[in-house]
């Protein structure tokens, strides 16, 4: 299937609601799956996401809204998905309607859990989805910014450059514009430990240890992350590229960033559990590092911070011990 025409939504979230509203500038319609009725009812009602960035109002005349996947999935040729990574399997598995010959959008920036796939990998083993057919939208972007029309460069990967081109065009105008590249896995992989690292940042910030091994600490990511990619997928890649080293600034200082926030609350002596429960939405590194760690102990990759990060959050590790055992150079 070459064509981008009907597109439908999944997820009822700050980053699938910033993502249907560039698409709203530039698709007559959009289908847009939500799990909840309640939120459907509101959000026609008061004419904007009632729960995620309420500030951005939507025609909704123009989306056709549902709390049934399937038929969601059958109202689309291509489908964006845009839930948090840990509720992924529990929605998509719900799919008993033909999807193999639909394009599969990822915007989740995390690992399939129980599983420690990607999503685009899920989607092939479980639902026979052609590759070419498989697309990922990464950052630099916040939803909150996206939300605001401020200048925003997000980066399609896809394998059919033709096709990416054509995704691209339903979500450019105005402050946004997109970037087109052909490294699938190393864009979803990077969107994964882009977490786990501002994780590690805000650790580091609820220390109150200063920009100094903020620096050191974000130096040595990309280094570490560079060093992951290469052995999963040894292509030519520019690892400054705003999809590798970008996406991880704006998650690593960014006050909008969930996971910078999460770990924040760490250094500064919550708990994991109760950083989590006062997390109003989900910090996808915590899921992350898991799944991170367990790839990584086959690869065998020279991954010291995401060890560090695994330690506090699953072994109850010191965070000041950590990182004052972490080798930067």
């Amino acid at each position: 299937m070459n064509s981008i025409n009907n597109i439908a939504v999944f997820g009822g979230g700050s980053w699938a609601t910033a993502l249907a509203r560039l698409l709203m500038e530039n698709c007559e319609t959009i289908t847009w799956y939500m799990r909840r009725r309640d939120r459907i009812d509101e959000f026609l009602k008061l004419g904007h996401n009632p729960a995620y960035l309420t500030d951005v109002r939507f025609d909704t005349q123009r989306i056709f809204f549902t709390d049934d996947i399937n038929e969601a999935v059958s109202n689309a040729d291509t489908l964006l998905l845009a839930m948090p990574s840990p509720y992924f399997k529990s929605h998509i598995d719900k799919i008993d309607v033909p999807v193999a010959d639909k394009n599969i959008v990822t915007a989740i920036k995390g690992i399939v859990p129980d599983e420690n796939q990607l999503v685009t990998d899920y989607m092939i083993d479980r639902f026979g989805v052609k590759r070419e057919n498989l697309l990922v939208v990464s950052g630099p972007c916040h939803a909150e910014e996206v939300a605001l029309d401020r200048p925003s460069y997000l980066t399609i990967g896809c394998n059919d450059e033709a096709k990416g081109q054509a995704f691209g065009r339903c979500l450019e105008g105005g402050n946004s514009h997109v970037i087109m590249s052909n490294d699938v896995d190393g864009i979803e992989y990077a969107g994964v430990l882009k977490n786990v690292y501002a994780i590690a940042a805000g650790i580091v910030y609820g220390l109150k240890r200063g920009d100094n091994l903020a620096a050191m600490l974000v130096s040595n990511a990309i280094r570490e992350m560079e060093r992951f990619l290469t052995a999963i997928d040894p292509r030519p890649r520019n690892i400054c590229d705003s999809v590798y080293l970008g996406d991880l600034l704006v998650t690593a200082y960014s006050r909008f960033s969930r996971n910078h926030n999460f770990g924040s609350m760490i250094g500064r002596g919550y708990s994991v559990k109760s950083a989590r429960m006062e997390m109003v939405q989900t910090a996808e590194g915590y899921y992350g590092t898991k799944c991170m760690y367990e790839i990584n102990s086959r690869i065998g990759v020279d991954m010291p911070i995401l060890n560090a990060v695994y330690d506090i959050l699953y072994r109850r590790i010191s965070p000041d011990y950590a990182f004052r055992t972490l080798p930067f150079a």
